[in-house]
């Protein structure tokens, strides 16, 4: 938990963003008090009826009576809606409110944030917690009124006709209440539990359908339900658990209530052949025994749907307070100059307290305009470097500086315009052509978005499509080939017209010649952008300026194709067997 979280606690957190909806939250439990009062009315009219209209024989009285009653619980009723109306008002917008926040707030994480949580997390976060907390703010706001409201003026009315029968009630609610407090208490301890359980469910719901194609084509559906099934029992066991603890609120508060309806009974029967009690008064008693004891059994579940509530609450609040690791300096620094960059002793892991860096003693000097290729076995850490520049994550010791300014110098938008990354992992957005070229640039004009294409080598394939440009993309990019989606994602880096432009492995699905129209392209039309190649291919860099070979986080080396030729034995030996037809850094 963050230490805002802990300093400001987390209902007062949660409650800030009640906002617009203090008044209607307001507005709920008054009108709520109404209705309770209109309830508390009814069983005192109905021994009225008995004792004046009924037994009395008085007609008239009789017709009067009734007619308020009638109206009592009409307004009752009004009451009742209208609490209704106003709290699933104030309850929905309250939620509405708590999802926005945190997904502002995670638009701001850095992939260390995001790391921290995963994906699956954030999404249940964002829909079960947060309904979680609806239901129980809706809950708190018409019945933490109506309960307490019902149990005090029962109790009060009650004891106005006869405390000698009312003391029955007070015994129950003590008994009650102690029986309520340890149902509470075993139920939280796995309340808090489940919800994690729900993440792993969401995470095999979200990786099974997202990758349901591959699933299909290596016929794992199987595996898959067995796997989604494990995660379903084990929300379903913790459930379990949870709800018999809970379950035994129900039967202890039947007993009570019979108990005391049976005992009301005899003690009233005993006080009516005595004379100290009238026949409506004991209809009356029995009435608000059913009061109390309802109201008793609603605060049970209120403190059910609290207890359910509070796990959902801590962690909602957790993604709302969440600091982003990266943020903008107090002045940042507005414009980059020019695209040259320079690492000097950088240092790098994911997580601080672990025990090995991801990249070691990185020094590095980049002009401005070049092109460089990145040479590496898998788990080599290119990747990792180029995050740093466009400041992804942070550097763990040394610097990273691009245009002769510390990276942790810049506003972040203003790098990161100026730095376009094509990541290895490409990703179309549902939307027209058009749409997703325009991610790199929101008012890019239809020209600038088939000149980025062109340079892509996209246009060849759009322009052919049935609708061109304005031909849909289907979430993800399901409908376009792995290597439509990569040139499709490097004309949209391209439209931000960058300083630094980075390739992760993006040409990785495009053929041969198509790889080559793309770098000429490049050399050609914009030859002051610095260009970081980063490939498995070494006909793909071979042309570039300079090559980084990497190995095991360090740089092995650092020069032309010709001179690592001659120099670098690692480098020379992939040469050799990839011209020959044979493997790639890994072998």
């Amino acid at each position: 938990m963050s230490k805002e979280t802990r300093k400001k606690g987390t209902v007062g957190i949660l409650l800030s963003y009640v906002k617009e909806y203090k008044m209607v939250s307001i507005l709920t439990p008054i009108v709520m008090l109404g209705e309770v009062l209109m309830e508390t009315i009814i069983p005192k009219i109905m021994g009225m009826i008995v004792n004046e209209g009924v037994k009395g024989g008085n007609l008239t009285r009789l017709y009067t009576l009734g007619a308020i009653m009638v109206v009592a619980a009409l307004l009752s009723l009004t009451f009742g809606v209208l609490a209704g109306s106003l709290s699933a008002k104030a309850s929905a917008g309250f939620a509405k409110n708590l999802r926005e926040a945190a997904y502002k707030n995670i638009q701001t994480y850095s992939f260390s944030n995001i790391d921290k949580y995963s994906t699956a997390g954030l999404v249940t976060r964002l829909t079960t917690d947060i309904t979680n907390i609806q239901n129980a703010y809706q809950m708190i706001l018409r019945m933490c009124m109506r309960s307490p409201a019902m149990l005090i003026f029962a109790m009060v009315m009650s004891f106005s006709i006869s405390p000698k029968i009312a003391s029955v009630y007070l015994i129950a609610v003590v008994i009650l209440g102690m029986i309520l407090a340890i149902i509470v208490k075993f139920a939280m301890k796995y309340f808090t539990e489940v919800f994690k359980k729900y993440d792993d469910l969401n995470a095999s719901v979200q990786e099974n359908v997202s990758a349901i194609r591959v699933v299909k084509a290596y016929v794992r559906e199987d595996y898959e339900k067995s796997k989604f099934h494990k995660a379903a029992e084990n929300v379903y066991k913790l459930f379990i658990k949870a709800e018999t603890a809970v379950v035994l609120n129900s039967p202890v508060m039947t007993l009570t209530v019979y108990s005391c309806i049976l005992l009301i009974s005899w003690m009233g029967a005993k006080m009516i052949v005595g004379g100290d009690l009238q026949v409506g008064d004991l209809s009356t008693l029995l009435a608000y025994c059913m009061n109390i004891l309802m109201s008793l059994m609603m605060l049970s579940f209120i403190f059910v749907m609290i207890t359910m509530s509070v796990a959902s609450a801590r962690r909602v609040a957790e993604v709302i307070t969440e600091q982003a690791d990266i943020v903008n300096p107090e002045d940042p620094e507005m414009e980059v100059m020019d695209g040259s960059i320079t690492f000097e002793n950088v240092s790098f892991k994911y997580k601080k307290d672990a025990d090995d860096f991801v990249l070691k003693d990185i020094n590095l000097s980049i002009k401005s305009g070049e092109t460089i290729g990145i040479i590496g076995g898998t788990g080599s850490a290119k990747s990792s470097l180029v995050n740093l520049i466009s400041r992804l994550y942070d550097v763990s010791e040394g610097s990273v500086k691009v245009g002769g300014i510390d990276v942790r110098g810049y506003d972040l938008k203003a790098l990161r315009d100026q730095v376009s990354v094509v990541l290895q992992n490409n990703v179309l957005f549902s939307g027209s052509v058009y749409d997703n070229l325009r991610w790199g640039k929101e008012d890019a004009t239809e020209e600038e978005c088939r000149k980025a294409a062109e340079l892509a080598c996209a246009d060849e394939f759009v322009s052919k499509m049935p609708e061109g440009y304005n031909t849909k993309i289907e979430q993800g990019g399901s409908n376009v080939s792995g290597g439509q989606k990569q040139r499709l994602c490097i004309a949209r880096a391209l439209i931000k017209k960058p300083k630094i432009l980075i390739l992760d492995d993006s040409t990785s699905a495009v053929d041969t010649a198509t790889d080559q129209k793309i770098r000429t392209a490049f050399r050609e039309e914009i030859p002051g952008t610095t260009k970081l190649i980063i490939a498995q291919r070494i006909a793909s860099v071979q042309d570039a300026d300079r090559i980084i070979v990497m190995e095991d986080g360090r740089i092995d080396a650092f020069d032309t194709h010709e001179n690592l030729l001659k120099n670098n034995e690692i480098y020379s030996e992939v040469y050799e067997e990839q011209t020959n037809g044979g493997g790639d850094f890994d072998d």
